[in-house]
């Protein structure tokens, strides 16, 4: 049995965080993930065909070990992405430094980016600090915090989710850190950005990793949306040390329910420091012909600009969740659909309900948090999915966000 904890380091890892110089603020900027050993490694990138530079360079590098890692260097402040082959170089520059500076090969190094896109990245700032980072990395909370916070952009927190079981006698770790505020809706697939990088002490092989990264990406990152923007540099990386030594093979289902939950715990952290946010609400979807059709709904629904600004309104506007529902494209049949906020009746049979209390729906929608749950009556299909409203804070932060 698996369950979340106070931060727990899995055993194989250090850290760093130092500053190049690419943020404007003159904050940390490079966030650096060691592994005493090359690491499993699986990974899970953006479906945008606009992609960054370093993801195609994790692609490669992915592929030529085999799917091993020894260091991530992830910077913020600069995106590296829509930077043609000047972006390439620059990424596997960096990717050379920290092989020097770590005595590896530059193929186990995994570079991310998160910031502006469309502005070269300055290489050669990022290789003049590795040298001090590569002698003051360490394993304790405070690296690992450092790291952490290395890499926000827009975002007001930082964000750390940890897990333990006990597998094969012994004590398995998981811990993760992101980022993510604004550009979030990942589109995630096996093969203001969202970067996450989780890790765990236990003994997995790259294949068995992928077995488990899919299915916990699919019910977490996969389910939640700001702005409905996907970025170009997404990354989901999930590495494995072995320190532990308990070996866990392919359907293990305590690991799969560790992973999974330290996943949702961090996606669920995005939506809630989601750029200008006032509100943070959850969709419920059931009824519906298939899972892909629920997910349908609740995307139109999270996509919704009428239905986002009623939210950061607090307008209890149901009728913009019918209308948004009613060109998801899911099967449907209007005379058929209920929709609750919270334990409030709100639609019955795709009209008001008549237990409808238009004050009591105002100030449920009036929490900064809440629950919407819609019954399609069209079979089985559900999902769970995580959304924001839309506020002029969104605007003010997104409209100069380059200047």
């Amino acid at each position: 049995m698996s369950e979340l904890t106070p931060l727990s380091i899995p055993r194989g890892f250090r850290f760093a965080a130092g500053t190049a110089g690419l943020k404007a603020s003159g904050r940390p900027d490079l966030a650096l993930i060691v592994a005493d050993q090359p690491a499993s490694a699986a990974a899970a990138f953006t479906s945008n065909r606009v992609t960054a530079a370093p993801l195609i360079v994790d692609k490669e590098h992915l592929s030529a070990t085999g799917g091993r890692v020894r260091v991530v260097a992830a910077n913020a402040g600069n995106a590296n992405c829509a930077a043609g082959a000047a972006g390439l170089a620059a990424a596997r520059a960096t990717c050379e430094a920290a092989a020097r500076a770590f005595g590896c090969r530059a193929e186990e190094v995994f570079p991310s980016s998160t910031g502006v896109i469309g502005v070269p990245l300055p290489a050669e700032k990022i290789a003049a600090v590795l040298p001090a980072l590569a002698g003051a990395i360490g394993a304790g909370p405070d690296h690992f915090h450092a790291a952490a916070r290395a890499i926000l952009t827009t975002d007001t927190v930082e964000k750390v989710a940890c897990a333990r079981l006990e597998s094969d006698g012994r004590t398995v770790r998981i811990a993760a850190f992101g980022k993510g505020s604004g550009m979030i809706h990942p589109q995630l697939v096996p093969h203001a950005t969202m970067l996450v990088y989780v890790l765990t002490d236990a003994a997995i092989t790259p294949a068995d990793l992928k077995t488990y990264l899919g299915p916990a990406v699919e019910i977490s990152f996969n389910r939640i949306s700001v702005d409905g923007d996907t970025s170009t540099n997404d990354t989901v990386l999930l590495l494995a040390s072995g320190a532990s030594g308990a070996r866990i093979g392919a359907g293990d289902t305590a690991f799969a329910a560790a992973l999974a939950e330290v996943c949702t715990s961090l996606a669920r952290q995005v939506v809630a420091d989601g750029e200008g946010l006032t509100h943070v609400v959850e969709l419920r979807i059931a009824g519906a012909a298939s899972d892909a059709d629920a997910l349908r709904v609740a995307k139109a629904i999270a996509h919704s600009p009428l239905v986002k600004t009623a939210w950061a309104g607090c307008d209890p506007n149901w009728g913009r969740l019918a209308a948004a529902i009613g060109y998801s494209g899911a099967a449907i049949d209007p005379g058929r659909i209920d929709i609750d906020f919270g334990s409030l009746p709100i639609c019955r049979d795709g009209g008001r309900a008549p237990e409808f209390d238009k004050d009591a729906a105002h100030a449920y929608v009036s929490q900064r948090e809440f629950s919407i749950a819609i019954q399609l009556h069209q079979g089985a299909g559900s999902c769970v999915f995580w959304t924001t409203d839309l506020t002029h804070e969104y605007i003010h932060i997104n409209a100069d966000y380059s200047t």
